[in-house]
């Protein structure tokens, strides 16, 4: 009788976990976003497997590395314990095999795997991700329990997920990359001009109603042309994307960076009043005369000139509407071209 009831019991685990990983599945399923996906699947394994410590592991310069790190903010990065790691440290670790790996000993030997904050864990499930049949990374769980992840127990559990969270990251890879068709600049990555008049236009109503500062940046690449007669159009486009490259660098993640016709860019500083959109016009003009560009055993000198429009303290009154916010820093970067940086208004 007794036995009979041990295997009642064994029968209710099983179904009570097996119905946990289905709710996993079935919560993130539908999301097509990379930001979302990794927030919900982190948040759901957690609380519907109660495990201590969840994260992902993604093989830098995978196919879905740069995509990620381009679509998911720093914030939800951290939150989620998102860490990239080493393809040679990574394959050596899970020795290059798709099935879950469980240890209870000698974590150290994960320590690269491991986030400092989850290096006191006991035990740990390592479960491979891949997509198009290449591994990319990992969906890991660890425990302070010393019992919860024993090398030789049953990973039947474990091994759907990783083909259910394989799936769905194939569905959000397609996804991001139709939307960065439509939102990105192909030659330099950075956002588009629709997407661009789209934020612009959100930022505009924004400052208005709520009064806080808002700057814009309208840059354009001098001398672009001789560039292009001397050197060729390989090496401008080069060129802009070195530009685009170092815009993103020397701005803030809450800003936005977007290509808006040929050798223009336009940067909408949020939350800037205006004495700090003149200080990073300076930052951004002084960074490229001191950083030319090396192309082979050619150095191209780079020199911008940026015209700038603010609103402070919800005065707006100036501009009807994000078009003609848009146009007032159209115009400084006239003036600024004639000048080069001797005159500067908003």
């Amino acid at each position: 009788m007794k036995s009979i009831e041990q295997a009642v019991e064994t029968l209710k685990r099983n179904f009570d976990k097996a119905q946990k990983f289905y709710e996993i599945e079935k919560a993130i399923l539908s999301i097509l976003n990379f930001q979302d996906f990794l927030e919900k699947l982190v948040a759901e394994i957690k609380e519907k497997r109660k495990v201590h410590y969840v994260w992902i592991s993604i093989i830098d310069n995978s196919a879905v590395a740069g995509m990620i790190q381009q679509s998911v903010t720093a914030e939800v990065l951290a939150k989620t314990q998102t860490n990239l790691i080493d393809r040679d440290t990574f394959c050596n670790l899970i020795k290059n095999e798709p099935d879950p790996i469980l240890v209870s000993d000698n974590l150290k030997l994960f320590h690269s795997l491991l986030p400092e904050k989850y290096r006191h864990a006991r035990s740990l499930a390592v479960v491979p991700l891949t997509l198009d049949g290449e591994i990319v990374g990992s969906i890991n769980h660890a425990d302070e329990s010393k019992t919860r992840y024993l090398p030789g127990m049953d990973t039947t559990l474990l091994k759907r997920l990783s083909t259910i969270v394989s799936i769905c990251l194939s569905n959000v890879t397609a996804h991001e990359k139709l939307n960065a068709l439509a939102s990105r600049d192909p030659l330099t990555g950075l956002l588009n001009r629709r997407v661009l008049e789209q934020t612009l236009n959100y930022e505009f109503d924004r400052s208005k109603r709520y009064g806080d500062p808002l700057s814009i940046a309208f840059i354009d690449v001098d001398d672009f042309k001789g560039v292009n007669d001397t050197l060729g159009h390989k090496t401008g486009d080069e060129l802009l994307r070195y530009i685009a490259g170092n815009m993103l660098n020397l701005t803030r993640g809450s800003d936005v960076v977007a290509r808006f016709a040929g050798d223009e860019f336009v940067i909408i500083l949020t939350n800037t009043p205006a004495v700090n959109a003149i200080e990073f016009k300076t930052r951004l003009q002084s960074f490229f005369a001191d950083n030319p560009m090396q192309h082979g055993d050619i150095t191209i000198p780079v020199s911008v000139s940026c015209g700038l429009a603010y609103m402070d303290n919800g005065d707006s009154s100036a501009y009807a509407d994000a078009k003609s916010f848009l146009q007032k820093a159209d115009t400084m970067l006239y003036e600024d071209k004639k000048g080069k940086g001797t005159r500067c208004a908003g």
